[in-house]
Order: structure tokens, then C-alpha cells, then sequence
């Protein structure tokens, strides 16, 4: 009976409080850019929806034991009949402190700090082509297991090290 007792009470008793795998210490603009070369010229010269490619990269920078800045890269050349409408690149970034194991931190970095920033990326980048003159650009969710898994090869074939294995 007292052994049961003591299990009883062991159950209840409050666990040890682990941290979250990911903790968000801050965010911010880390640099902004956007033009519309060929303004006010161009906005009479669109006679349809211009080309609008999206690339986006992601940077990790170790800023301390278990914190690194993850940057969220988003560069957009839209063109119109091969002219350039607008130009937008923005770094989001932010602070993340990682309690995990080194195995999983490039994944945590890449894949979840990532899709924390992009919202916030996603809304500047809508106010910004929206005060520029133009309709908003509201950027459609990225796949950012792919964007890992795209550095992963990339890493393979340069025979780099991956974040947090150097």
C-alpha cells in the first residue's frame, strides 16, 4: 500500500519543465530594398499581370552556445515585357535560441524559424509593393522542407558541413 502511495504521488508530482525545442528572442528588418525603375512610365505600360519570380534563401549565423540569427532572404525581379517593373529584396531575420540536439538544429533553423519569419516577411512585402504604387504582392506559402532539402544536396555536392557541425 505504500509503495502505491508513493507512485500516486510521484504521478502528480509537478515533472521537470523542459524547454521548447525553439525559442524566438527577437525579429527584425535586417535590410530592405524596393524600386520601381521605370516609374511613373511603367504603371500606363502594364496591360496584364507581370512576371513576378520568387527566390528565397535562408542564412543561419551562430550568435551564441544555442542561439543563432536565421535570415529569411526574399529577392523578387518582376518584369513586363522584359522590362523591369519592380525590384524588392528583403533579409527578415531573427534570433532563435535552440534547445535541441545538434542533429536536429539545422532543421529546426532552416525548416521551422523559417515558416515563424515568413508571415511577418510575407506582410512587408504586401504594405511595401502596395506603397510603391502597385497591388499588393501577397507571396504564397513556401516549402521550406524543400528549401532544406535543396541545401542538404547542395552541401552534399560543395562537401560542406552542415549548421552546428563544424
Amino acid at each position: 500500500m505504500a509503495d502505491t502511495e508513493k507512485t500516486a504521488a510521484n504521478a502528480t508530482a509537478p515533472q521537470e519543465q523542459q524547454l521548447p525545442p525553439l525559442i524566438v528572442n527577437g525579429q527584425y528588418i535586417k535590410d530592405l530594398s524596393f524600386e520601381v525603375p521605370g516609374a511613373p512610365g511603367i504603371f500606363s505600360q502594364l496591360t496584364s499581370a507581370p512576371e513576378i519570380p520568387i527566390q528565397v534563401d535562408i542564412r543561419i549565423n551562430k550568435v551564441a552556445d544555442n542561439s543563432y540569427e536565421v535570415i529569411l532572404r526574399i529577392k523578387i525581379d518582376a518584369t513586363f515585357e522584359s522590362k523591369p517593373v519592380f525590384i524588392v529584396e528583403l533579409d527578415y531575420a531573427g534570433v532563435f535560441t535552440v534547445n535541441a540536439p545538434p542533429e536536429h538544429l539545422e532543421p529546426l533553423l532552416t525548416i521551422e524559424a523559417a515558416r515563424l519569419l515568413f508571415p511577418f516577411a510575407r506582410a512587408i512585402i504586401a504594405d511595401v509593393t502596395r506603397e510603391g504604387g502597385l497591388p499588393p504582392l501577397v507571396l504564397q506559402p513556401v516549402d521550406f522542407v524543400q528549401v532544406y532539402r535543396s541545401r542538404q544536396e547542395q552541401q552534399a555536392a560543395q562537401g560542406g558541413t552542415p549548421v552546428g557541425h563544424a
